[in-house]
């Protein structure tokens, strides 16, 4: 499917007029796939976790964030594909478009796919999301280690709505930081919280 296709409901969703948010330009060119986990006081608070595949971000709403404790099964929501670009992402969405609200860039970095079929040969990492299981070892700034990602209901052909779960594997040398209270969590690029991007958002 092509880039300007994925990113057709993105655009679509939102006035590039009024938000601060990339349109995208699909492009790629880094020392790995990219991962980021981003903090957004939206209409509830929730982490959202983004993996680069191909040229777009596959993206999941996660209530509570990731786990560090492999026995959490975190609930992981699909939402549309986002741009490369919004891994840099950190403002304020203005109030009635969509997403309105507080983001901030909690966690970023390179991930590593791990997913195999049972006869232990590698599986391509978009058509094990495909599939619905998908395993990759994460290496950012606040966490590392090996997680999983397994859709638990729904899909591309079922009416139901489509839901995931994101856990930490057991085993290796995983380490991180978890998930923060939101509220006092410090990005990792500027070093804010939440309430001070806002303000300095209201002073501009």
């Amino acid at each position: 499917m092509a880039e300007r296709d994925r990113l057709r409901d993105y655009r679509g969703k939102r006035d590039f007029d009024r938000t601060g948010e990339p349109r995208g330009r699909g492009a790629s060119g880094s020392d790995g796939p990219r991962f980021v986990v981003q903090i957004h006081d939206a209409s509830t608070m929730h982490f959202d976790f983004r993996l680069q595949v191909d040229d777009v971000l596959k993206s999941w709403s996660v209530p509570k964030g990731p786990s560090a404790d492999p026995k959490d099964k975190r609930l992981a929501v699909p939402t549309e594909d986002h741009p490369l670009e919004y891994e840099e992402f950190e403002g304020v969405i203005p109030r009635g478009e969509y997403g309105g609200g507080t983001v901030i860039v909690w966690d970023h970095g390179t991930y590593e796919p791990l997913s195999h079929d049972r006869a232990g040969r590698p599986v391509d990492f978009a058509e094990s999301l495909e599939r619905g299981h998908a395993t990759f070892r994460l290496r950012g700034s606040k966490l590392h280690g090996e997680y999983a990602l397994t859709r638990f209901r729904g899909g591309r052909d079922s009416d139901v709505e489509e839901a995931w779960l994101l856990v930490k594997r057991t085993g290796g040398s995983a380490r991180t930081h978890g998930a923060p209270d939101p509220r006092r969590a410090r990005s990792v690029t500027s070093g804010r919280t939440l309430a001070q991007v806002a303000s300095d958002a209201s002073e501009e």
